[in-house]
């Protein structure tokens, strides 16, 4: 008996050390590639498998999309966990987010519609809810995780290996305060505007942060969007507040507002709050959470009756679509190609992720918002559903909407495991 006791303090010592080695480790290889250093000697990056039992079961769970005439959808890839994509600028490739420790790198050689190559990016690092993909307008891919910034030049051309030439703009717990870090509401977005800055989203981390969190997170942008030089985080300052969790922004080309999607509260029923896509006109503004989420007063209701008595801001916005309760909007991308019919181009496509907490399972689509003349949302319209079966199963969950060069739309599935591609032919 003494004798396993020891031998079970050794191991417990050993294996603790190497839990603690492993932030070290990370660290140390992040100052190599800051260096442009060697940090690992391997190599041979494994590639996810294209084929087989898994890529046939997706493409048959396809056959139950229902698309708008003259639309088709396909699997594009299969992508363990895909989140949020990023489209490569000059290359036939996209780079896609995981909740996780992994960013996809996302090949198609022969230019056919498909993927040929799926493998992890920059393997080297340790990666943590790496949620946020965008680019910077010359062509530097950002990585945006749960607390930190991370800025890869030419990542579409250095990615074949496992070290790649990285730059931190935020270093790891600098993005929010370590105290703050929750596993609710950690995964970000970002997107890089017409004024070369980063715009990235900080979910609030509670249904409703209570009282005494309300004016520490309207200073630091907790439940808000950021903004920030791309290359070194400096001039950062809170350019939205009032959001509750916005996973999924795009700017409009036209005439550069911001849009963004923002989940709903939870726990005041199947059909309130609704969700919400907001546009944003200029720094400052305010959204109206925790006051209001979708229209709906939230303080002091039972989601927050601590917050009954807080006065609300003067001059909050109402979003430009209310989406029915809990089918959790998350991407969102502007259609700036003309392969779609003409009602489609300038509009906008929002994936809904489906609810967790309603009696009666809703959303798992894609909805078509188109704008009108004067730059505001018309009625928003179901684009492609069916990944909600008939009896209230999920055969998928969409993540997220891109846009690739040829026009064709790309949407991301966390739950199959996919990214799908849907065409058009008249």
């Amino acid at each position: 008996m003494p004798m396993n006791f020891t031998l079970l303090k050794v191991a417990a010592a050993a294996a603790l050390s190497c839990v603690l080695a492993l932030p070290a480790a990370a660290q140390q290889n992040l100052e190599k590639l800051k260096q442009f250093k060697v940090a690992t000697t391997d190599l041979n990056i494994p590639t996810v498998p294209q084929t087989g039992r898994r890529a046939d079961a997706i493409r048959n769970n396809l056959k139950n999309i229902k698309l708008p005439a003259g639309f088709k959808i396909d699997l594009y890839a299969v992508v363990p966990d895909a989140r949020h994509m990023a489209v490569a600028p000059s290359t036939n490739m996209l780079f896609v987010s995981t909740r996780k420790t992994t960013v996809w790198a996302v090949t198609d050689r022969d230019s056919d519609g498909a993927a040929d190559e799926v493998k992890s990016f920059a393997p080297s690092l340790k990666f943590t809810n790496p949620n946020g993909v965008c680019w910077t307008k010359d062509g530097f891919l950002i990585v945006v995780e749960h607390n930190r910034v991370l800025n890869f030049p030419a990542a579409e051309f250095f990615y074949e290996g496992p070290d790649v030439a990285v730059i931190e703009v935020v270093p790891q717990g600098k993005l929010i305060p370590v105290e703050e870090e929750s596993f609710n509401h950690g995964a970000r977005v970002c997107d890089v505007g017409p004024d070369g800055k980063l715009y990235i989203s900080l979910g609030q981390p509670f249904n409703v942060q209570p009282r005494g969190k309300v004016d520490l997170y309207d200073r630091l942008g907790i439940g808000g969007i950021i903004r920030m030089n791309a290359f070194d985080g400096s001039g950062r300052e809170v350019f939205a507040r009032g959001v509750r969790n916005s996973v999924g922004q795009d700017f409009n080309p036209k005439d550069g507002t911001l849009w963004w999607t923002d989940n709903q509260v939870d726990g005041m029923g199947d059909d309130i709050p609704p969700g919400e896509l907001n546009r944003s006109t200029k720094a400052g503004e305010h959204f109206g959470f925790p006051w209001t989420n979708g229209g709906v007063t939230i303080a002091g209701s039972g989601a927050a009756p601590d917050l009954k008595d807080v006065p609300a801001p003067a001059g909050m916005i109402e979003p430009q679509v209310k989406f029915p309760a809990h089918q959790a909007q998350l991407g969102m991308a502007f259609y700036g190609s003309n392969a779609f019919p003409q009602k489609y181009q300038g509009g906008m496509f929002v994936a809904s992720h489906g609810s967790w907490n309603r009696t009666k399972a809703s959303g798992a689509l894609i909805n078509f918002v188109p704008l009108k003349a004067d730059g505001t949302a018309g009625a928003s319209e179901v684009f492609a559903e069916g990944w909600l079966d008939q009896n209230g199963v999920y055969r998928g969950r969409p993540v997220d909407v891109a846009v690739m060069k040829d026009g064709s739309l790309l949407i991301s599935d966390d739950f199959a495991g996919a990214i799908y591609r849907v065409t058009y032919q008249p």
